[in-house]
């Protein structure tokens, strides 16, 4: 099922530095951000830097490598927010939901009280994101001391 990569996807403008996005964590082979229209505070997206549609395009070692920072940053956004549960997901193709061509994880915080917003809905303010970021990255220093 390989799929034609498109090299113009938002993430991979990411990932060459074309486009901005709020870092909370990046290694050698993956990079994890701030989802812009997140569905709850402290959505997160992890993203190998391998050129992947979805899973079944990623490499072995890339997905491997995709588990390894999804695990280590959803235990920050856990750190950070304390919240209920985690949900983390991974869509394979416009009909699962999959709205940008380059695999990726969702690691969305989920609480008892508190409703989902919509998958790629709503922008979040910048300044909440990055707030949101913060809080992230202190768990993740936490976790490497």
């Amino acid at each position: 099922m390989d799929s034609q990569y498109n090299p113009n996807n938002i993430f991979a403008k990411i990932l060459r530095g074309e486009m901005p996005c709020i870092k909370v964590y990046e290694d050698d082979d993956t990079i994890a951000f701030m989802d812009i229209m997140p569905q709850a505070d402290g959505h997160t997206l992890v993203v190998p830097k391998e050129a992947a549609v979805n899973l079944f395009d990623l490499s072995e070692q890339g997905a491997e490598a995709a588990i390894r920072a999804t695990q280590r940053v959803a235990r920050a956004v856990r750190a950070a927010f304390s919240p209920d549960g985690i949900s983390i997901g991974q869509f394979n193709g416009a009909a699962a939901g999959q709205t940008v061509p380059h695999v990726h994880f969702h690691i969305v915080p989920r609480y008892n009280d508190h409703a989902l917003r919509g998958h790629a809905r709503e922008m979040q303010d910048p300044d909440l994101l990055k707030g949101h970021a913060e809080r992230i990255i202190a768990a993740l220093r936490e976790q490497a001391a």
